[in-house]
């Protein structure tokens, strides 16, 4: 039986690729044309008054503008920064929690005197019953809700924070460090057997073999997904001023577009202003996703260069 899945296209195959993929480009550039530009353009969108303020130096406006986006980048990337710290660490503990529980099932702790061997018995039904409920309520409740329940109802309960951003921080971490934590656990849990029962074998318990031998290779068999959370942290960090009116880059722009609608009615500039900050957005998820690249190249090739020092036959010096 064959393992080729398809043939390997020919010289008449490539050439009806390339002959199509010219077309589809083709039509794609004029769909663009037709459906974007020229409308755009016809309602004076395009214009160097509207567009001004953002390229051109000269403008009376160009400073104030990348001062404001410099400004709301600055406390993006400072909430993002915090968030992505926290979620992870947070992410973490509760991954090796999980796991640790989760091993622990079963246990009848028969060492113990008979209350005791009771209590941690219930202990452990409780503490996986809490674990599940924690995950499974932050993991399923939509970010702008975790958002509004931590501005609007920790002040209530005594809990407030000088700084807007703190709000922004917890909110994003309470979503963000289940996920992680999800997908750290389900990391370990998808590694071969073998791996905790050498550990176990050598003599490492169950919480040392989940931290030190299982976890770090959770990070790199999931590190795509973990990069894609990051990036999603980012992009999260724009509900602040929709929620808790953070001044992050997406609020600052719309504060911005806003100002410059009422002083100047004729200078409506929230077309420009919004693909400039669209564009700075996936600028920035493009140099985390070829971040992520790097990284996964770099473990990948230490553990290869490991795994070939470790098979590599030691020299034997000669009698």
């Amino acid at each position: 039986m064959s393992s080729v899945l398809y043939d390997t296209p020919g010289p008449r195959t490539r050439r009806i690729t390339v002959i199509a993929s010219i077309l589809a480009a083709i039509a794609l550039g004029y769909g663009l044309y037709r459906l974007v530009y020229q409308p755009l353009d016809r309602a004076g969108q395009l214009s160097m008054k509207l567009w001004g303020p953002i390229v051109d130096p000269d403008n009376k406006y160009f400073d104030q503008v990348w001062k404001i986006l410099g400004d709301g980048w600055v406390n993006t990337l400072k909430a993002a920064g915090l968030s992505i710290v926290a979620s992870l660490t947070v992410g973490v503990a509760l991954a090796l929690l999980r796991r640790q529980l989760r091993d622990l099932r079963g246990h009848r702790f028969l060492s113990w005197p008979a209350p005791a061997a009771l209590l941690g018995r219930i202990g452990l039904a409780v503490g996986r019953a809490v674990s599940r409920v924690w995950v499974e309520v932050w993991r399923g409740t939509p970010v702008v809700t975790t958002l509004f329940f931590v501005f609007l109802v920790l002040p209530v309960w005594g809990i407030d924070f000088d700084d807007r951003m703190w709000f922004l921080v917890l909110g994003l971490t309470l979503y963000n460090s289940v996920v992680i934590g999800e997908i750290l656990r389900s990391g370990m849990d998808n590694l071969p057997k073998g791996q905790s029962e050498a550990a176990l074998a050598v003599g490492l318990g169950p919480a040392l073999t989940s931290r030190l031998v299982l976890l770090p290779q959770a990070f790199r068999v999931m590190l795509p997904a973990l990069i894609s959370q990051v990036v999603v942290i980012l992009k999260d960090t724009s509900l602040g001023g929709l929620v808790i009116s953070y001044d992050e880059a997406l609020g600052a722009t719309k504060l911005m577009v806003e100002a410059f609608r009422s002083e100047t009615p004729s200078l409506a500039i929230g077309i420009p202003m919004y693909f400039t900050i669209g564009i700075m957005y996936i600028a920035v998820n493009y140099l985390l996703s070829k971040l992520a690249q790097y990284v996964q190249r770099r473990v990948s090739q230490r553990g290869y260069r490991t795994a070939k020092q470790a098979v590599t036959p030691a020299s034997v010096p000669a009698a």
